[in-house]
Parts: structure tokens; C-alpha cells; sequence
């Protein structure tokens, strides 16, 4: 898989000589700590998404932003790929490097410049922790509601390049919906604010177009985000239910009693099975599906809420409905729901995270459709995904040291993505496309469509140099796919078309 895909773009980009690059950053940047021998480069080969792996040309680990403005000026004078890089927990390949390109890490950006609680907002720099930004903010009663399963790790950086959810998206929202100014760097080394301090602000919206970018467009060097106010209650209902199917439609029938939980999560037995075994969090081990429902507010609301979110539950086939009954529970109970990821990699060699979002009231059958894809691939499926706004994250277990299970692997995470699509939904909703999801995108997308994203792209970076083969797909590449023709035989953007 690394091989088709390293090929594919390094093989149309020029020769680079690593020397002679390495020659004039050091040149211009003497105090820049520069990675280029091979054991200190291996680190940095993947992301999150470990199945792609490729040696980048150079690692640079900057420290200043005149470092970064300057690297980026050299880059775009020579030629030169970059592809930015914040924790590396991306599960997309989207920070997957180029072996003809630098890797730009960002990670010693981390420092909290701001927290102000009476505007409600933090300004941090993009190697900032989403956790941390919530521990900086806990003193004041406040909290940066995003929170992605790899909150601990993950940087904001990349939660913005990403457009990064979380549990409690459904009634929060994802990174986008959290942000105010997000300050960039572009290719050419310009300096631009996309937003302002304010709620809002006159002209396009740049803001929403850069971020989920996956640093196809610029450098993030500095990121405000709103704060909220701590909810005075949260309580979490764990249901029960002897069958899939149940469950898919209890998460459509909450949402239809104008319910809106903070969390809706749900997992299938086997992901159950995982996250029991690894965290002990208390779930049902027998269970065919799992639902947590956290709702949150002031005292009334939520007890009223959580009295209707149970006789819905149970209405819908629930077999059983535990209410967490203290806090301690409650976070035992999303302790399992946030630890599924590394908890099924305890069961399997290797499984490969699907990211695709469809709506609600499709839930059931989708979920049957992958069971059936199971089956016919002859690979376990472990189910866990954020339910409430259908976002759905099948892990396909495999092992790549089984001849054929890679790409079978592959084979059935293509087909979830395009059922996605057919039943009206999303190849992605919060990991991104990188290079893992780039022939789905053809799928999803016209010609007409897909030209205008490169529009875009050419607009911010004409020479197709920041985070090449990622996110768009060129229309020859989606001729070669075969889910779209390209109109009037010819290309538009021929710079970006060599990826």
C-alpha cells in the first residue's frame, strides 16, 4: 500500500538532492535543528494511519515563527515540498511526508500565550494539547468543548487542519464551530488572520475554508478558540440492547423527541468486548450494542431529560438502562467509549480506522451492510462511532503479515466509504481524506466540483507545494478510478496535476 501511494506522488515530482537543500537551510538557518539521517527520519515516516509509511527528505523542528517564514520562503523558491506535521496522530495519512519533500513539525509550538474568561476565549500556539487548552481554562470555570478520543496527544494544530470532533460534538460542535482567528502562514512565507477577536467578521469566510484544509492551503502559527462555561451537571445513561439494529434506531428516535444529548456514542460487541477487557469500565460484555448518552445542564433539565432518554430507550428494545450513579462512574463509562481504539489493538496485529458519516435514520441498515461486508471479506468489523451525528468509525481488524489481508482490508474500507455515500452520507467526518480516503473523493464529487476545489487550493498555492497528494484528487486520477470522466479532455491546473 505505501509503495502505490509513495510512487504515485513522489514519482511526478523533480529531483530533489538532499545535500543541496540541506546545504541552504542551514545556511539560512544555522540554529534550525535539522533531521536527515535515516534513523533520526524514521520516526517520523507515518502518522496515526501507520499503514503508509515513507522517509521524508528532511525533518525540521522549528522554534521560532521567523524559522518557519523562512524555510517556507526557501521551499517555495526551490521547489521544494512541505508537508506540516503537528502530534502525528492523524489517522488519515494526511500527515504522511514525501521522500522528496521536508516535514515541517510544529510540536515545539506548545505554549498557552492567552486565557481570557471574560471574553471566553484562549489564544495557543498549534503545538498546544486539546487537553491542556481545557486545563488552562478549568481554573475559570471554563472548557474548550471539542474533544477528540486522542485529546491527551493530539495537538490543536492539527484539530484545525483536521476539523477535529469528539464525543460531544453532536451539541457542541466540531473544531470549526469552536474557533474565532486562526493566524497562517503561507506557502511564499505571508503572514494572514483568518476570523477576528469578534463573533464574526465582513468578506468570505476564510476562516470555515481553511479549517479541515489538512495543510493544503497554509502554515497554522497561532489558533483562538472559544471557551464555554463548565455545565453545572452531566450524566451519563449506558442502554443495552440484543441486537444492532435496535440501537441504530434508538439514536434516530432520541434525536426525533428533540432530545440533544452533549454524547451520543454507541459500540457493537465486539468493540464492547475490547474496551470491557482493557478499561474494566463496567459494560456488558454480552451486549450486542451499547449506547452512552450524556446529557448536560442545569440540575431540572437534565434529570427531566435523562427521565425521557430512558423511556425512549426502552421503548426502542433497550434490554437494560443504567444511569451512572456518580461521577467517578460517569468517567469510567467514557473512559471505555475514548480507550476503544487502543483497547481492539490488544485483540488484533493491526486494524485500519474507517472515518465515513451518513444520517441517522440510515444507521440500522448500514450497520447491516458491514456485517455483511464482514462475511464476505472473511474480517472481523468492531463498530465504534459517534452516533448521534452518524459518524460512523468501523475498525477493520487484520493482520498484515497474512499474504491478501491488507488488501482485502483496504477493499472492504472502500466499500463502507462508498455505501456512505450511496445512502446519502460523507467519506469522512472528523479524521479527514489524506491519502488514505483520495479515490473515494471521486466518489463523492463531480468533475465540476473537483475542479473547484483545485481552484482553491491554486489560490492560496499556486505550485502545489504545501501537503501535495492529499485531500483532492486530480481528475486524471479520478479517470483512472473510474467514478468520473474528465469534461472536454482537458486538465485545469497543470502544476497541481503532476500529483
Amino acid at each position: 500500500m505505501n509503495i502505490l501511494y509513495d510512487e504515485r506522488v513522489d514519482g511526478r515530482l523533480p529531483a530533489i538532492d538532499q545535500a543541496e537543500v540541506l546545504g541552504a537551510l542551514r545556511s539560512a538557518l544555522p540554529d534550525l535543528e535539522i533531521l536527515h539521517r535515516n534513523e533520526d527520519l524514521r520516526p517520523y515516516e507515518c502518522d496515526g494511519l501507520s499503514a503508509y509509511r515513507t522517509l521524508p527528505l528532511l525533518v525540521v523542528l522549528p522554534e521560532r515563527l521567523e524559522q518557519v517564514q523562512t524555510l517556507l520562503k526557501i521551499c517555495h523558491q526551490r521547489g521544494v515540498p512541505v508537508v506540516a506535521r503537528g502530534a502525528g496522530t492523524g489517522l488519515s495519512g494526511g500527515a504522511l511526508p514525501l521522500s522528496k519533500g521536508i516535514l515541517l513539525v510544529m510540536a515545539r509550538f506548545n505554549q498557552i500565550l492567552e486565557v481570557n474568561p471574560h471574553g471566553r476565549y484562549a489564544r495557543v500556539q498549534p503545538g498546544v494539547r486539546n487537553l491542556a487548552i481545557s486545563q488552562a481554562a478549568a481554573p475559570y470555570g471554563l472548557y474548550y468543548a471539542p474533544d477528540p478520543s486522542s485529546q491527551i496527544a493530539c495537538s490543536i494544530g492539527g484539530n484545525v487542519a483536521e476539523n477535529a470532533g469528539g464525543v460531544h460534538c453532536l451539541k457542541y460542535g466540531l473544531t470549526v464551530h469552536n474557533l474565532l482567528k486562526v493566524d497562517i502562514l503561507t506557502i511564499e512565507g505571508e503572514h494572514l488572520s483568518l476570523g477576528s477577536d469578534a463573533l464574526d467578521s465582513p468578506g468570505f469566510d476564510l476562516l470555515a475554508l481553511f479549517t479541515g484544509s489538512e495543510g493544503m492551503l497554509g502554515i497554522v502559527t497561532e489558533v483562538t478558540v472559544k471557551l464555554l462555561a463548565k455545565p453545572q451537571v452531566a450524566r451519563v445513561l449506558l442502554a443495552s440492547f440484543n441486537n444492532v439494529e435496535d440501537a441504530g434506531r434508538a439514536v434516530a428516535e432520541i434525536i426525533g423527541a428533540g432530545i440533544i444529548p452533549a454524547g451520543l456514542e454507541m459500540m457493537d460487541n465486539l468493540a464492547i468486548r475490547a474496551a470491557e477487557d482493557f478499561i474494566h469500565a463496567g459494560y456488558p460484555a454480552d451486549a450486542a450494542a451499547i449506547l452512552l448518552c450524556e446529557l448536560d445542564g442545569v440540575e431540572a433539565d437534565v434529570t427531566a431529560d435523562c427521565a425521557r432518554v430512558q423511556a425512549v430507550l426502552e421503548q426502542a428494545g433497550a434490554s437494560q438502562v443504567q444511569l451512572a450513579c456518580d461521577e467517578a462512574q460517569r468517567v469510567r463509562f467514557w473512559a471505555g467509549r475514548k480507550n476503544a481504539f487502543p483497547a481492539v489493538g490488544r485483540i488484533s496485529p493491526d486494524y485500519y480506522c474507517m472515518d465515513g458519516t451518513i444520517p441517522r435514520r440510515q444507521l440500522a441498515r448500514v450497520l447491516s451492510a458491514i456485517a455483511e461486508l464482514s462475511a464476505e471479506y472473511g474480517l472481523r468489523v468492531a463498530n465504534v462511532f459517534h452516533a448521534g451525528d452518524g459518524n460512523m468509525h468501523p475498525l477493520i481488524l487484520f493482520d498484515a503479515n497474512v499474504p491478501g489481508e491488507l488488501e482485502r482490508a483496504e477493499a472492504i474500507g472502500g466499500k463502507i466509504l462508498e455505501l456512505c455515500v450511496a445512502v446519502g452520507g460523507s467519506i469522512t467526518g472528523e479524521h479527514g481524506v489524506g491519502r488514505e480516503k483520495i479515490n473515494q473523493m471521486c466518489a463523492q464529487f463531480n468533475s465540476d466540483e473537483i475542479t473547484l476545489f483545485h481552484a482553491v487550493k491554486a489560490a492560496f498555492d499556486s505550485r502545489g507545494l504545501l501537503n501535495p497528494g492529499k485531500n483532492i484528487p486530480t481528475l486524471q486520477r479520478c479517470a483512472e478510478f473510474g467514478a468520473l470522466h474528465v469534461h472536454h479532455g482537458q486538465l485545469p491546473f497543470p502544476d497541481l496535476e503532476r500529483f
